[in-house]
């Protein structure tokens, strides 16, 4: 019997799928049946005005930064880029943030040979950071990705190798943007004069 059943009057579906006749089943045990119905119906209802807030800030966010950017004959397109509104006072201020998910194509196995090039001639004269920093960018989480950083963080190494450059030029060629999320944050600034996030998370409260 699934959730979408209709249950008998008379009866209460346990956790097995098992109709049980109410009068068998314990005071206590229905109290906290209808105690977690009640917050999961409150619950439900607050993610909804939640989702209703977020579309209507975000709307009015771009709304406002199209009316702005107009002041000056330029019209901004979609909804891309971090935008940060402010109160007059400062005391507080919203944010839009767009987070974008970066991958690698295959280019990156070619930047990895070319690299491994590099190492197994640098062996003998190659500092042991430098090995554990190159092997460290390439290994691959749980989920058998790469950390885009890691990879990154290795085109800021000044190395005059014809080869290393060329990989360099390869991660960049690799790297593409998979997908984006857009983020609103809302910040109070605080007695420190320090924002503070104002909390829209559950768990964050």
């Amino acid at each position: 019997m699934t959730q979408a059943s209709v249950i008998p009057d008379g009866y209460m579906q346990d956790a097995q799928g098992r109709l049980v006749p109410v009068g068998m089943v314990k005071d206590v045990d229905k109290a906290r049946h209808e105690l977690v119905l009640d917050l999961v119906a409150k619950a439900k209802a607050l993610r909804q005005t939640m989702a209703a807030f977020l579309a209507d800030a975000m709307g009015d966010v771009s709304a406002f930064a199209q009316l702005s950017a107009e002041q000056y004959g330029a019209k901004i397109g979609g909804d891309k880029g971090n935008i940060t509104l402010a109160s007059y006072d400062g005391r507080f201020k919203v944010q839009r943030q767009v987070s974008e998910h970066l991958v690698f194509d295959e280019r990156l196995q070619a930047a990895k040979a070319l690299i491994d090039e590099c190492i197994a001639e640098w062996t003998e004269g190659s500092r042991d950071e430098l090995k554990v920093l190159i092997n460290d960018a390439f290994q691959v989480d749980k989920e058998g990705r790469i950390n885009t950083g890691r990879v990154l963080s290795l085109r800021r190494l000044n190395i005059a190798d014809d080869r290393w450059r060329q990989a360099m030029q390869a991660v960049s060629d690799s790297l593409r943007v998979a997908g984006s999320k857009t983020y609103l944050r809302v910040y109070e600034r605080d007695a420190n004069g320090k924002y503070q996030p104002i909390a829209l998370d559950l768990a964050a409260m």
